[in-house]
């Protein structure tokens, strides 16, 4: 069990390397992520972690080929078509974080869709980042802020908590990245300030319940001051 970890968070790279070591193509990578993302999600789960957030497709990701985007676009109607009968079976509440202004109409309303009919499963939360940038959300928490008439006197980390893509979202305590890939990328920059980092080397198509077990006894082993002595 994760004794200590309530809200682990995941930046799921090495896809496409994991599919050029193998001689297969791009989206063969993503399709074995994706498979490898219900795995792990179930293990965190079964190791009582209650949060589960991913970065699925930055504000950057835009920049792929259209083929590529177009495949993980694909990716994401699936998992909020085909698999809810899968959320509902485990308790899993669906939560998407990013800018949905920029995504594709037919996809937004999936979106918004799976959001409320997972909205009251309570035993575990799967938050997706898509299209999802760090310096975006506190430029749309910012916004916000000026849309709500909030003076500057007035605004506090409270304020900005509530703003966020998901109000009020409990911070990471740890933050994973996989394929030796040693930054957050824009990943949850006001969540994660103060949650641990855990750099793996494997790709994520490779990240599996050993090394979830591993990043979360290097977790345990650490002591967290939160900025005190």
């Amino acid at each position: 069990m994760a004794k200590n970890i309530n809200h682990l968070a995941i930046i799921m790279d090495g896809n496409r390397r994991w599919a050029k070591d193998r001689g297969m193509q791009s989206w063969q990578g993503h399709e074995a992520g994706y498979e490898r993302l219900k795995t792990v999600g179930e293990a965190c789960l079964k190791r009582g972690i209650k949060i589960l957030t991913v970065y699925a497709f930055s504000t950057e990701n835009w920049k792929r080929s259209g083929e590529e985007v177009g495949f993980l676009m694909g990716l994401f109607e699936k998992a909020l078509t085909k698999e809810l009968d899968f959320f509902h079976s485990k308790n899993i509440r669906l939560r998407i974080l990013g800018r949905r202004q920029d995504l594709n109409p037919k996809l937004v309303a999936l979106i918004d869709d799976a959001e409320r009919k997972t909205a009251d499963n309570s035993a575990f939360t799967l938050a997706l980042c898509i299209n999802y940038g760090g310096r975006a959300e506190l430029v749309d928490v910012c916004k916000k802020l000026i849309d709500d008439g909030i003076a500057a006197g007035q605004i506090d980390e409270k304020a900005i908590s509530e703003r966020l893509y998901w109000p009020g979202m409990p911070d990471p305590d740890l933050i994973v990245r996989t394929s030796g890939e040693e930054r957050l990328s824009g990943f949850l920059p006001w969540e994660g300030v103060y949650s641990e980092l855990y750099w793996c080397r494997k790709h994520w198509p490779d990240f599996d319940e050993i090394e979830l077990d591993k990043a979360i006894a290097e977790f345990e082993s650490r002591q967290r001051r939160y900025g005190g002595g």
